[in-house]
């Protein structure tokens, strides 16, 4: 079955969410998530392990943090996707992404194994996804007290490792040092 994903009207997501979906390009979504998967998995499995503990500034999370709150947040999104694409109607509660990234403790893994394990949640992401057909994918349900579609979600999805990438290669990546590094 061939079903696309459409970008999401204003109504089916708590305007939280709206900068993320607005900076997701127009285009075939599982493409995007595909590539996107993969160029991040480039990127963060090319950085060297020394790099995994930067910080841009003090209190601010690491590069592994990042990651790992990448991960965290994707299976959060999927996870209220697949909720809601099945019929379940329970509420959901919010998340509150400091307490999981200090939980994660992301610096006991070695940076390429967190880069793995991102790599692998969008693939079961892109796999979840594919899933739905259309009448699925426009359900939605209740999560942090905002109603949100299936569709919505996996815009959220992509939108927020965009914004997540960009804040690593402006503030994380951006030194000198660093672009002598990469090349």
């Amino acid at each position: 079955m061939s079903v696309t994903i459409t970008k999401p009207d204003a109504s089916e997501y708590d305007p939280y969410y709206g900068n993320y979906i607005a900076s997701v390009p127009a285009g075939d979504l599982f493409e995007l998530l595909e590539s996107q998967g993969e160029e991040t998995y480039a990127l963060l499995s090319g950085l060297p392990e020394d790099r995994g503990g930067f910080r841009y500034a003090p209190g601010k999370w690491s590069i592994k943090d990042l990651v790992q709150h990448l991960s965290d947040s994707e299976r959060v999104f999927a996870y209220r996707a697949l909720r809601f694409g099945r019929g379940d109607e329970t509420p959901l509660a919010s998340f509150d992404q400091d307490p999981y990234a200090a939980a994660a403790r992301a610096e006991r893994w070695p940076l390429a194994q967190l880069a793995t394990e991102l790599r692998d949640i969008r693939r079961a992401t892109l796999a979840l996804a594919r899933s739905f057909d259309g009448a699925e994918l426009l359900r939605s349900g209740v999560a942090s007290g905002a109603r949100m579609s299936v569709r919505a979600l996996f815009w959220v999805i992509a939108g927020h490792e965009q914004h997540h990438l960009r804040v690593l290669r402006e503030r994380y990546l951006a030194s000198p040092a660093e672009a002598v590094r990469q090349g």
